[in-house]
């Protein structure tokens, strides 16, 4: 399965807000491949951007975002890397999806399957948070880049 490398049905689905710098953005259909499609993409174009160094985190706080909205909604999925013209020192990585609903944090237990993805983004992230878009939201989160 190869992404939407253009990025046009992404930015349809999320509702992107313009932003001045480098970006890369994909969509991907509502598949069980995606979560690792994701993942290559989101690596290959960190390795391109000379930012190896986040790639292992960046890779896996996709891939629970990814699997969350696989959870919960039925149409594509975009993904979006962002490094902010006026921020150098700042990597964004939207995940977004159809379903209008934020979603949950919650306190999963040790016998718990799931329910461990939003805390691994927060406790991994400098920031993050949710914004509703025309036809769905959008989960972001930033990392620091190292100087």
């Amino acid at each position: 399965m190869k992404p939407d490398m253009g990025g046009h049905a992404a930015r349809e689905v999320i509702g992107v807000i313009d932003t001045e710098g480098d970006t890369a953005e994909w969509t991907f259909p509502a598949e069980p491949g995606a979560v690792r499609t994701a993942r290559t993409a989101v690596r290959d174009q960190l390795r391109g951007w000379g930012l190896d160094t986040l790639a292992d985190v960046t890779a896996l706080l996709v891939s629970e975002l990814v699997t969350n909205a696989l959870r919960h909604a039925t149409g594509p999925i975009g993904v979006r890397l962002v490094r902010p013209a006026d921020l150098a020192d700042t990597l964004r990585v939207e995940v977004s999806d159809p379903l209008p609903d934020p979603p949950l944090e919650r306190a999963a237990s040790p016998d718990d399957e799931s329910g461990r993805g939003l805390q691994l983004v927060a406790g991994s992230s400098r920031s993050w948070g949710t914004r509703p878009g025309d036809t769905g939201k959008t989960v972001w989160f930033e990392l620091a880049v190292p100087g």
